[in-house]
């Protein structure tokens, strides 16, 4: 089953992390195969960037994105910029916090960054908790995959507040 993500949202938020954290859970613990890109414009930090991730049970003999069917979208001008287009069946995990329009496709709204301030105290892990919620959502990987994927590549000393993200992402996930 062939899979196509689109994370975005402005530099400094994680998004190209996600995508590689996504995309390392699919490979190395979930047995599947996986390819990832990545584009951010000039401004690096601020503006927008964007990442994909082609996941498939066979080999991936095409890894560019086409038609993507799942979204995550971060801030408003990462909707803007790569989201506004999805149209069904795609599904679409918006930060209801910073993200205000909302796409002709199903949209599910986990208000991340707020709740990683609120919660977490501190609004660096936001995309982790959109990871935990696009796992409850979709499962695309498996929570296990996705909590090993975390713990390798979290920096030293960061992994209890990253589970705890990813947890409350879950927790916020599987919400109707």
């Amino acid at each position: 089953m062939r899979n196509e993500v689109r994370f975005s949202g402005f530099g400094g938020q994680g998004i190209i992390l996600s995508a590689v954290i996504l995309g390392r859970a699919a490979v190395m613990y979930d047995n599947k195969f996986a390819v990832q890109t990545q584009v951010y414009g000039p401004e690096a930090r601020g503006g927008a960037s964007m990442s994909q991730v082609v996941i498939d049970d066979a080999e991936i003999l095409y890894p560019k994105v086409a038609h993507p069917d799942i979204y995550i979208i971060m801030s408003q001008e990462g909707f803007e910029k790569y989201g506004a287009g999805a149209e069904d069946p795609a599904v679409m995990l918006v930060d209801s916090s910073l993200v205000h329009s909302r796409p002709k496709c199903r949209c599910i709204e986990i208000p991340a960054t707020q709740e990683a301030k609120q919660t977490l105290k501190k609004d660096i892990v936001a995309n982790i908790v959109m990871l935990g919620a696009l796992v409850a959502a979709t499962h695309v990987v498996s929570e296990e995959a996705l909590k090993k994927a975390i713990l390798d590549s979290v920096p030293k000393g960061t992994e209890e507040l990253n589970l705890k993200a990813m947890q409350l992402g879950l927790q916020l996930g599987k919400q109707p």
